[in-house]
């Protein structure tokens, strides 16, 4: 876990297939006002053994970072990917310990309104590149040479900016638990319609150049008639804080200053 800067804390999660690394320029832009702490999902640093984990299982590992870095006041989610997904699951079920949230690309996908608003070949497109990551988690753990391979070819062809060398079968996980209802599933968990925006303040920001969203435009609507809450869309793909930094700073920034000083009229 990295901790740095001071002012409200900022706890950042990254997604697939990535590490705390892609926050650095973000940290770099904000630590002058806001304290940053950062940490890898489980399984993502590849230092280590696999390590797979359940959604409840890491829920309770965030409320001990939480609790450990800010333990008498709530903090701000800035998520990204997975890291939206199991934060804001952490998020449904520790209400009190989180402000608000800033969700990055991940937005209502386990609601009806988004799985109506995919085409046949969206959904075809999301299938297949997820369950190829599944596949890779599976064969990763008998061959992890091919398992590498397969992640590393479906990163290249999503435009992922990680560098191939910190990329790893072991990542895929949360794509078995997706498809395959490996380590317990995904079965259960909140709605983020029902979550962001009508309880927890949210500002959601997403790439507008990809083959398909992971938001419906009917959620993106409410949530930018919210009050407290705020959308932006960036002429970029997934990895927005990396393809469009400084833009991606200033307007995640701009919307925590404007939050802090409602706080303080």
């Amino acid at each position: 876990m990295r901790i740095e800067g001071n002012g409200p804390t900022l706890v950042m999660l990254h997604g697939w297939p990535d590490s705390p690394a892609l926050w650095d320029r973000t940290v770099a832009d904000l630590s002058s006002a806001y304290r940053c702490v950062r940490f890898a999902l489980p399984g993502f640093d590849l230092s280590q053994p696999a390590r797979p984990m359940s959604v409840d299982q890491i829920s309770a590992l965030m409320a001990a970072v939480v609790d450990a870095v800010s333990p008498d006041q709530p903090v701000t989610l800035l998520l990204h990917d997975w890291g939206c997904f199991f934060g804001y699951e952490y998020a449904a079920r520790h209400r009190a310990r989180v402000a608000r949230v800033v969700g990055v690309d991940i937005g209502d996908t386990n609601s009806g309104a988004y799985r109506r608003s995919l085409t046949t070949r969206e959904k075809l497109l999301i299938a297949g590149y997820q369950l190829w990551l599944a596949l890779a988690w599976k064969l990763g753990r008998l061959w992890p040479a091919l398992g590498d391979r397969m992640t590393r070819f479906m990163a290249r062809a999503n435009g992922c900016p990680t560098p191939p060398e910190r990329m790893g079968w072991q990542m895929n996980y949360p794509y078995a638990m997706q498809w395959l209802g490996s380590f317990g599933g995904l079965r259960g968990v909140a709605r983020v319609d029902r979550l962001l925006g009508p309880q927890i303040p949210t500002l959601f920001l997403f790439g507008a150049r990809k083959p398909f969203m992971f938001h419906s435009a009917r959620w993106l609507a409410a949530l930018a008639t919210t009050p407290g809450s705020a959308v932006h869309g960036f002429q970029a793909g997934h990895w927005m804080m990396v393809q469009k930094p400084a833009e991606f700073s200033r307007v995640v920034r701009a919307w925590l200053e404007q939050g802090d000083a409602l706080k303080t009229a």
